[in-house]
């Protein structure tokens, strides 16, 4: 499987956009300090992220969520949990692994 994922910092109001295969193992790293752009964020929490068969659907999912459209249809879809954070800021780099 393939996903598409978003963190959130529970140090910052930031997200993290990325995709891989390894979803468990993927945040782990991001929480042991393994990626350079979100090290200085972490503690990281998954909160969201969607599953795909073939790697270029997640590739291209990720690209989108990205977007400012991408920005405002996961504010939409996590109404109620980024509702609580009004200055939340998404992080750009984000992970092909």
């Amino acid at each position: 499987m393939f996903y598409a994922y978003i963190l959130q910092s529970e140090k910052r109001y930031q997200l993290y956009t990325g995709s891989t295969t390894g979803l468990k193992r993927r945040v782990v790293e991001h929480n042991a300090s393994q990626n350079v752009s979100t090290k200085s964020y972490r503690p990281w929490v998954l909160i969201f992220y969607e599953a795909y068969i073939d790697h270029d659907d997640a590739s291209r999912r990720e690209r989108y969520l990205k977007t400012t459209q991408g920005h405002q249809a996961i504010r939409r879809m996590l109404t109620n949990h980024l509702g609580k954070y009004k200055k939340i800021h998404f992080e750009h780099q984000g992970s092909t692994t």
